[in-house]
């Protein structure tokens, strides 16, 4: 099975608006491979902008933000004409599109990684912050899984806020708290 990254990736269109997206990116023998749904804004920005910008963050907050409509984040300058990084960033790497393999779902922008760049250290691992990036994918997927089988996994990963949150992570836990509240308030 291939390994796949959480990221938040940065694109943008032919006016050079950006776009923040956090997604999950197929590692493919030294390059990536990003493979964004139809409709989104990710893959008509890739199509029309053949470069993309991948975020390498420990802010668990921007996570949870992205799928909680939380799109305002502190953006930095790429390379001339390609779409900038999150300030918040850590590192950075620059890709270029190669070959785009069609599918009517889903895709696959094969990517060739043309510049890496580091901006600050990586602290080590908190079992908060992993705990809000899998709640995160959770809320992306509230229509999909059975309101239990959410339920469940939030109930789980509640022990790591509880147990090693600080206030970043509290407030992102709790954006997707209401993000889940509120959806299944609604049905």
């Amino acid at each position: 099975m291939p390994m796949i990254r959480e990221v938040v990736v940065t694109t943008m269109d032919a006016s050079g608006n950006p776009h923040i997206a956090p997604l999950g990116l197929i590692e493919d023998a030294g390059s990536w491979i990003i493979a964004p749904f139809r409709p989104s804004t990710t893959l008509d920005n890739l199509s029309s902008v053949p470069f993309a910008t991948v975020n390498y963050i420990d802010d668990a907050r921007i996570f949870a933000g992205l799928v909680t409509k939380r799109r305002d984040w502190p953006l930095a300058p790429a390379r001339q004409g390609r779409p900038p990084r999150l300030h918040a960033a850590l590192a950075h790497a620059e890709l270029i599109v190669s070959h785009v393999e069609d599918h009517t779902e889903r895709p696959r922008f094969h990517c060739k990684v043309e510049r890496v760049e580091t901006h600050a250290p990586f602290e080590g691992f908190n079992r908060a912050k992993n705990a809000v990036l899998e709640g995160a994918i959770l809320i992306t997927r509230l229509k999909l899984l059975p309101r239990e089988k959410i339920d469940q996994e939030i109930a789980y990963l509640s022990i790591a806020i509880e147990k090693t949150a600080g206030p970043e992570e509290r407030e992102a836990w709790g954006w997707l708290i209401k993000a889940r509240d509120d959806f299944y308030a609604l049905k």
